[in-house]
């Protein structure tokens, strides 16, 4: 761990302004799957991405691994959850200053081989308050050796107090990433989400699944949870139906995705 010492604790500032046309970009790629409000839950992923030239990008489509996150000796990236503390709404034209550090850097032995955990902690705020505060937890790990997939296993029966549906096609992932400049290329580029990282399809994003769940827990609590926490457990691929449901758990919501198709839960989160 000595070598990514000098990691923990860099920081960096950037500054985003919340537009109206960024706001309704969100808004028409959610559809239905929004909660009342001037500005969708989860803007905050579409503010001040990372924006490099392609001379500067690593294999993925993402910028190279040694440039904003450290260069850990496995090559393939994942969004694999995090924690939302929101304080205040965002607001429409926000002027927004996100403050990111390294949190932590971390290896772990998994089920289908070494991994790697980078923590990052981000801060928004506008006008001097606080909007957003947010640990993001990035996973690394081997190529895929084929037939060594394990099988998710089956979502267990929930009392749900609501659910959303929706069928994620390429059309919702290229305005996702478009908004949000992700250029990672699981989520447009067919022949290198399938051939190299091992889908079956053009992936759904982490986030924006995180985002559908976000706000159907905003519409239930009718103002945004306290604390909103999330985790990836599957990959979700286009093409498939999933529902977004929602039941009532010991403090606040228990949430998940859950392909309708096979019954797997492809992402799951608490609010409070």
């Amino acid at each position: 761990m000595g070598e990514y010492d000098d990691w923990i604790g860099r920081e960096r500032v950037v500054e985003d302004r919340l537009t109206p046309r960024l706001v309704e970009e969100l808004r028409v790629t959610l559809g239905p799957l929004v909660a009342p409000g001037a500005v969708p839950v989860g803007a905050q992923w579409c503010l001040a991405p990372d924006m490099l030239p392609a001379s500067e990008l690593g294999r993925d489509g993402h910028p190279r691994p040694g440039i904003y996150t450290p260069q850990l000796p496995l090559p393939r990236r994942m969004w694999a959850g995090g924690l939302l503390e929101f304080a205040t709404p965002f607001e429409v034209d926000d002027l927004v200053t996100r403050r990111t550090r390294i949190a932590d850097v971390q290896f772990k032995q998994g089920r289908s081989g070494p991994l790697g955990f980078v923590a990052v902690e981000h801060r928004y705020e506008a006008g001097g308050v606080l909007r957003l505060s947010e640990r993001h937890d990035i996973v690394y790990r081997e190529d895929p050796v084929p037939g060594q997939a394990a099988s998710p296993p089956q979502a267990a029966p929930w009392e749900v107090l609501k659910s959303w549906r929706v069928t994620p096609d390429p059309t919702m992932l290229f305005r996702y990433s478009a908004i949000s400049f992700n250029g990672h290329r699981i989520h447009y580029d067919q022949p290198y989400a399938t051939g190299v990282e091992g889908y079956d399809g053009l992936v759904v994003h982490g986030p924006l699944q995180s985002v559908w769940m976000q706000n159907l827990a905003a519409d239930l609590m009718g103002a945004l949870p306290a604390r909103f926490s999330y985790r990836g457990l599957s990959p979700l691929t286009v093409g498939h139906e999933v529902a977004i449901e929602a039941r009532a758990a010991e403090a606040g919501l228990a949430l998940r995705v859950r392909r309708l198709s096979d019954n797997v839960v492809t992402m799951q989160a608490e609010a409070v």
